[in-house]
């Protein structure tokens, strides 16, 4: 997978060459004020995509967070897609100050993904699950256990990168994609599962254990 031991993650190569660029053509024009801005602007996208390590947790059949937020939802859903029950969701909300490089919940095989064109609501809101531009992957375990989790741009986001396809065998904590300037992922767990995470608390991807499958 991509990103692996990279500082910055690739996806913000070219925002930070053209940012860079742009703000070295106005310090030449000794255009102090724009050129400032502009820095500061190169500044925030090379924070913005930064590619910390994580320490992944170990133990049989944990959940951890796929994303760097805060839980905005904890709670029992009808999944129609693929479960056709309710289930337990977990929503993670990422502002634009949090990492935003994804990562895997659990280990398993990608059984099934699908992407849905959208809307760009204010990921915090409800139906933004339902309206928005988002991209689903669900996993499954060696013992047969799935997990569903979906990433869903929002208000800022505009595109949606997810690198594994049908059949690849993820790795818990590995990175699996971002969403470019936003938003939220949403996990949909079995019936069964313990659900450990509080609505409210602060989620660090990779590392935070948000529960286990049944």
């Amino acid at each position: 997978m991509r990103n692996r031991n990279q500082p910055i993650a690739q996806e913000g190569y070219p925002f930070i060459v053209l940012f860079g660029f742009v703000t070295l053509v106005f310090a030449l024009l000794g255009w102090n004020f724009i050129t400032l801005l502009l820095l500061a602007l190169t500044l925030f996208t090379v924070y913005f995509f930064r590619n910390p390590e994580r320490v992944i947790p170990a133990g049989e059949n944990l959940v951890v967070a796929p994303a760097d937020g805060k839980v905005i939802f904890v709670g029992e859903v009808e999944e129609p897609r693929y479960f056709k029950e309710r289930v337990t969701k977990v929503s993670i909300f990422m502002n634009v100050f949090n990492v935003h490089v994804n990562r895997v919940p659990c280990e398993g095989k990608v059984v099934e993904m699908y992407y849905q064109k959208g809307e760009f609501l204010n990921a915090s809101l409800d139906k933004a699950a339902d309206c928005n531009e988002q991209g689903g992957i669900l996993l499954e375990t060696d013992s047969g256990k799935r997990l569903l989790f979906v990433q869903i741009a929002g208000l800022v986001a505009r595109r949606i990168v997810t690198y594994p396809e049908i059949g690849d065998v993820l790795a818990r904590g590995m990175r699996y994609g971002l969403i470019r300037f936003g938003s939220r992922v949403d996990i949909y767990f079995p019936k069964g599962s313990d659900v450990q995470v509080t609505l409210g608390e602060q989620t660090v991807a990779g590392e935070t254990i948000l529960g286990t499958l049944s």
